[in-house]
């Protein structure tokens, strides 16, 4: 199969164009904590996978994008570049092997390494209860959002490696610690990834590779309508919320940002909750 590769030319070193023209937290200039790195993002060409990307790429790294149709490729590699971002971007379905080998190898082949990968693209396609869910369901949810993190990962690992000082980001979800009812199957691949995290910290820490979680919390994104668009369960929630808002996908990047960076380089293993509240109290 023949697939579109958006990017821009690139090094492993790309030079700084600039500012960003939308800076979403704040009007700063950019850090470049993350220079000379390059970061695969999967599920980045909208909502907290975008925002993700945006702000790795703000902060200096070099991103490689990805989703599962061209068009939202295109248009997020478009965008980003817009901003003077240095970005490319490549479709991908992260459940499909021939996808993540392509993913992998159009990395390699325009950066040359990679030192960090983001774990974002996952799938809900059902809205039901748990033993509602057909196998086809469960095989579906459990091989995008729990199985293809790690077999991603284990193909980027040896370049990981070589470069050292790598950091892995997978993101949960808040259903993880409180289970939406009619998010069934879900809610469980999400808990996976807890415990996904913490025994890959362990096995990669030796290979100077951390690996940590973000659990995002209700994030207005078109992904969670089924959530933020729900009155009852939303003021449910504000009985527990501290801060009284929803969430915005910016509100999540500079969390993955700062777990990339060198400032994180005594973390790993954790899960970090970025919901306005801790559901653990």
């Amino acid at each position: 199969m023949l697939r579109a590769v958006t990017r821009v030319t690139c090094s492993l070193c790309p030079p700084w164009a600039g500012p960003s023209v939308r800076m979403h937290s704040s009007e700063r200039a950019p850090k470049r904590s993350l220079a000379n790195r390059v970061a695969v993002v999967t599920g980045s060409t909208a909502g907290i996978g975008l925002a993700i990307a945006r702000r790795l790429a703000q902060d200096g790294a070099h991103v490689v994008i990805s989703s599962r149709k061209q068009q939202n490729v295109d248009r997020a590699v478009t965008a980003l570049r817009e901003e003077g971002l240095s970005v490319m971007g490549t479709v991908c379905h992260v459940g499909k092997a021939e996808d993540r080998e392509h993913l992998v190898a159009t990395a390699l082949e325009h950066c040359g390494s990679v030192d960090f990968l983001v774990c974002n693209a996952a799938v809900n396609p059902l809205v039901g209860s748990t033993l509602g869910a057909s196998e086809q369901v469960w095989d579906k949810i459990l091989s995008v959002n729990v199985k293809s993190p790690a077999l991603l990962l284990s193909q980027l690992l040896p370049h990981m490696e070589k470069r050292g000082n790598g950091a892995v980001i997978l993101v949960s979800s808040i259903s993880a610690y409180m289970p939406h009812v009619e998010l069934g199957a879900y809610n469980i691949s999400k808990t996976a990834l807890l415990g996904l995290t913490r025994t890959l910290a362990l096995e990669l820490a030796p290979r100077g590779i951390r690996v940590n979680c973000l659990i995002p919390g209700v994030i207005e994104t078109a992904f969670s309508e089924v959530v933020h668009k729900n009155e009852a369960f939303w003021n449910q929630l504000k009985e527990s919320q501290r801060v009284q808002r929803i969430g915005q996908p910016e509100d999540c990047a500079g969390l993955v940002s700062f777990l990339c960076s060198p400032d994180a380089s005594y973390i790993t293993g954790e899960s970090i909750v970025v919901a306005g509240f801790s559901p653990r109290l």
